[in-house]
């Protein structure tokens, strides 16, 4: 468990769109630990209806960031009291008390004290809703419910399913009828609650070679940046060097081929002064017309890089 405290509320910046909007209302004093978090939180007072709903208006028709802060400082402690409820999933309490205090600030930014509800029963809903989505984001590497149904399996499943070690087709059934979901949907949570996740690197102890996955997952061929590697050398090799070749003269092209290109069995392999005898020019000439032309075919694939 995180021995570090959370911090109740962070300076932020005003945004119109976000809970982050309630900006600087920090208001706790730094604790040591997340214990220290909790008995200060546990002693800030709980509002009357009365100076809630007075609260409340102000924020809500004046914009008022004090009355923002003491509606939230006063509902730490439910953050804390629900956070509780998920410490099951070894996810640590300092940071579900975090998720938690943004989903207050949220639920305190779209309070409408007209509506007749106390800021505790609305806030509830989405104090729990970002405790969820941490823990669906952190429980696991691989996420384990991303529909709705899944999500209800998720946080009703190991309640439901009690001490048993597995489900009987019985009690896979009864689930599946009380919440509305395919049996098939409560079988494959189950499994997935039930995986246990692997390390890829061998987890060899004093100095001992370990074998894990990675020594028969792993494909020689099949890195990725060795397959962009091929890839593009491909390219570079096909298109790439054909319109290079195509941007030089004959005479030019002729060179760059038999010096650079051909084997000898296929023509290639010529010297500068079996090219001078070709063309009835001299050698240094046939060196310049050379480099010119790896120049300018340096230029064509330039566009191919």
């Amino acid at each position: 468990m995180s021995m570090n405290a959370p911090a109740a509320l962070v300076p932020l910046t005003p945004d119109a769109g976000s809970a982050r909007g309630l900006s600087t209302v920090m208001a706790l004093p730094p604790v040591g630990n997340l214990d220290a978090y909790i008995s200060a939180v546990n002693r800030i007072p709980l509002l009357s209806l009365q100076r809630e709903m007075e609260l409340a208006t102000r924020l809500r028709t004046m914009n008022d960031l004090d009355s923002a802060r003491e509606l939230i400082m006063s509902h730490l402690r439910l953050v804390v009291s629900i956070s509780r409820q998920y410490l099951g999933y070894g996810l640590p309490h300092g940071d579900l008390i975090q998720e938690g205090n943004i989903g207050l600030m949220k639920a305190v930014k779209r309070f409408d004290p007209t509506r007749g509800v106390r800021l505790v029963s609305f806030a509830m809903h989405w104090i729990k809703a970002e405790i969820h989505e941490y823990i669906l984001k952190n429980w696991r590497l691989v996420k384990v419910a991303t529909t709705k149904a899944q999500r209800k399996l998720f946080f009703n499943l190991r309640s439901m399913k009690g001490d048993a070690h597995t489900l009987s087709p019985d009690q896979v059934d009864a689930i599946a009828q009380q919440l509305n979901v395919r049996r098939e949907d409560v079988v494959e949570m189950e499994t997935r609650l039930g995986g246990q996740e692997v390390a890829l690197e061998p987890q060899g102890e004093d100095g001992e070679e370990g074998f894990g996955p990675i020594s028969y997952l792993k494909s020689e061929h099949g890195e990725p940046e060795q397959v962009l590697e091929r890839r593009e050398r491909d390219r570079l090799h096909g298109e790439g060097l054909e319109a290079a070749l195509a941007s030089l003269d004959p005479r030019s092209r002729r060179i760059v081929e038999t010096r650079w290109l051909k084997e000898a069995d296929e023509g290639g392999g010529k010297t500068l002064h079996d090219l001078a005898d070709e063309f009835g020019v001299s050698a240094e000439r046939i060196r310049q017309i050379e480099v010119s032309a790896l120049k300018k075919m340096k230029g064509a694939l330039a566009a191919y890089v």
